[in-house]
Parts: structure tokens; sequence; C-alpha cells
């Protein structure tokens, strides 16, 4: 019998799931009032606990890619509603004219496990512009042009999707904006031959999520600080997926070894509130003088409130450790489908960032886990991949894997099955 998952009932307290649409009605609302950007499954979620969520239908799934990785807690972490709840009957939002008890507590929050001081905004592509101005803003005019890598993603403004390295996010939506040079990932080689008296910044993932959850083979990352500090140009670490403990400690510059002179951080820093920020080192933050950048939203009250809940969480509730465990526990049980399984060419664990690489389609292996109650993500063609919670349940880790495995293995048994050659 394949796996299936044999999720719970949701949480009790609320009729239909909380929903009072069905799945069928809300697509019907949507078809009709939102723009259509989104490829979207026709089924709506509406109550989540942990790394379950629940559809209108009360259907329930394990969510081993919650949020796009937003959900760094899972659904519904108990520290970060009650942090909400009280933040939102003392204060929502004011502007950053005024000082602001919680931002001034969350930036001390993330630079005392880091560095330097913190600016805050509302996503990824927001903390990946504020640090290419604050680049371009602390070294000489001079120098403007930006470095990235092949496979990376960086977000959708017209800056970010420009250093997104990938033909497929800039269809449309030329002209680019000038000054950035793609490098191959890997390659110091190639990297060292696109720096010039021009160049201002190298901006790269510490692990690439979307591009495929791409580890760095080591001293790429140390050589690229080697270069940069070289040149003068600075380094920036894109940490929008991988920072806040996703790789088993604060920030991936940790558990790599190399400090940046900048870091970005959105996604799960708020445990699923939006929020994004960069963080740099003493020296460098005067460079975002007054006037030169702001956010209105960033630092809000509100987002600052769910950020330290979520810090606090992590560190009192021993997640960094219990990241490390899952992360061998996810390793143990995918790593032999190498040998076993003849579609699956690599497994990448990083954390609780984890890929693997087949040899066919990713998407077929998605849906049949969609339809057996679990919930992952199909990337770059032919990766399956995950971004737990960080707090996943040893049970969920061995729930999910044997749902997956058992996809993988109809999957190699189709394209077994399917002929070879032929028009």
């Amino acid at each position: 019998m394949p796996a299936t998952l044999d999720a719970p009932a949701p949480p009790s307290g609320s009729s239909r799931s909380g929903s009072s649409l069905s799945s069928a009605e809300t697509a019907q609302l949507f078809d009709r009032a939102v723009i259509p950007n989104y490829p979207r499954l026709p089924i709506s979620l509406v109550k989540g606990e942990g790394s379950r969520v629940w559809d209108a239908e009360g259907r329930g799934y394990l969510d081993l890619f919650p949020g796009w990785g937003c959900n760094l807690l899972g659904y519904s972490p108990p520290r970060v509603v009650q942090a909400i709840q009280e933040q939102a009957g003392r204060l929502i939002h004011v502007p950053n004219t005024w000082l602001i008890e919680e931002q001034a507590a969350f930036a001390d929050f993330l630079t005392q496990r880091s560095f330097g001081k913190a600016f805050f905004c509302n996503s990824g592509a927001e903390a990946c512009e504020a640090a290419l101005k604050l680049a371009r803003l602390h070294t000489p005019e001079e120098k403007y042009r930006v470095i990235t890598f092949e496979k990376g993603f960086h977000g959708r403004t017209m800056a970010a999707v420009t250093a997104t390295a990938q033909p497929k996010y800039h269809a449309g939506l030329g002209p680019l904006m000038p000054g950035f040079r793609y490098a191959p990932l890997n390659d110091l080689d190639a990297v060292r031959a696109l720096m010039d008296d021009e160049t201002a910044a190298i901006m790269i993932e510490p692990v690439q999520g979307e591009g495929g959850v791409n580890v760095h083979p080591p001293g790429f990352l140390q050589g690229l600080r080697d270069l940069c500090d070289e040149t003068g140009a600075l380094l920036i670490f894109d940490e929008v997926q991988t920072g806040m403990g996703r790789t088993g400690e604060w920030f991936a510059s940790q558990t790599f070894g190399v400090q940046p002179d900048i870091f970005t951080l959105a996604k799960g820093v708020a445990g699923g509130v939006a929020c994004g920020g960069i963080v740099c080192r003493d020296e460098i933050a005067p460079s975002l003088r007054p006037g030169m950048h702001a956010s209105t939203f960033g630092g809000n009250p509100l987002a600052m409130a769910a950020g330290l809940a979520t810090g606090r969480t992590i560190e009192e509730e021993g997640l960094l450790e219990h990241c490390r465990d899952m992360a061998e526990r996810f390793r143990e049980q995918l790593e032999p489908l190498i040998a076993s399984n003849p579609i699956v060419e690599a497994v990448r664990v990083c954390g609780m960032m984890i890929g693997v690489q087949l040899t066919v389609p990713a998407g077929p292996v998605q849906d049949a886990c969609l339809e057996r109650g679990l919930i992952i993500n199909s990337t770059q063609g032919s990766v399956v991949r995950l971004l737990p919670a960080l707090n996943v349940a040893p049970a969920d880790v061995d729930e999910g894997c044997a749902v997956l495995i058992d996809c993988l293995s109809d999957a190699a048994d189709q394209a077994g099955d399917a002929p070879e050659g032929g028009e």
C-alpha cells in the first residue's frame, strides 16, 4: 500500500476549519478580483498548527515547505501569536521619525548574535535593494558594479531581479539596471576575472535556495572574502532564506565561518509576519545616511514584536540544536536513495534546507506528494526542495520522508517504463 499521511483532525474551536467559504467559492472570488500573477492550486488553506495545515474542506496536510520558508516555526507558533495579539492591543504602527522600543530591542537581539547595526524593511527584495544601495553609497563613486551568481535569486524588484542571474526572470523587463555581472557558481578564477576598479560588491546566497539548495564547496566563500579584502569591494550575503537559524546556526555566515560586510534577512525572521532587514558592520552603517533610504512600514512594532518572539522561541526551545538533529534525520533517510533509486542523483542537506536532485522532472513528484497529503516544492525543473520548520517533530520527518520516498519510487518506476528514444 502506498504511504499516505493520516493527518489529524483540524484544531478544535472552529467550524469548517474556521472558513466561511469553500475552496471552490474562494477560487471564484479570486477569478473575479485578483490579478492572476500566481499559478494557484484550487485549495484554500484556512487553519494551521505546527507543521500541519488544513483546507476549507477539512483535509489536513503535512507541510514540509511551510509558507515558502516564511513559517520558520510552523503555523501559529504560540509565542509569536501571543506577541502579535499583545502588541496589536498597544501599538501597531508609528513612523520611523520616532523611537520604537520594539525595533531597538529586535535590532539588539540580532546584532548581539552577529555584529554591527540593523536596518528594517518588509521583504527580501527590499532587503537586497537596501544592501545594494548601501554598497554603492559606502564605496567610492566610481565603484558601482556588483557581481552575482548564476542560479541565484535575490527578489522581484528591479535591482533585485537584475541581480538574479536567471534569464527567465528577466523576460519582458528590459532594459535591466546597469552595473551587474554574473559569475558561474563556485569558480573563483571567473569571479576574479570579472572584478575591476569599478566593482563595489559581490553578492551571494551562502546556500542557494531557489537555485536548488546548492551548498558551496569548502573554501569558496572564504575565497570571495579574500577577493573583497584585496580589492576594497564589499561582501554581501543574501541570507533571506538561510538566516535566523535555518542552517543550524543563527546565520549561515556562522555555519561556514565567513563574515560578510552586509547580510540580508527576511522570510522566517519574524515567524511568518512580513519583515526584512539588513545587518552591516559598524563602520559601514553611517553610509546609509538620512534621506538616502527608508521604509515606511519597516521596523513597525507589530513585526518587531513577532521577530523578538521568534528569536526567543528559537533560543529558549533549543531549536538550533534541534534543527541540526532533524537535518541528520532527513539525511539518514534520504541519502540512501542515491544508491537505491535510479532517478535520485544527489541529496543536499544544510540544516532545514533539503534538496533532492533528480534525473527527471520534479513537478510530478510534488503533485503526487500533494495527493497523499504532503506539501513539498519543486525548483529548477528537477530538484525536490524542502524547507521544514525548525521545530518540525521527528515523527513528522519520518512520516514525510516515507511519503516522499514512496512517490520517488513510483516516479522511478514510471521513468523505467518510458520508451527510449523515438520522436
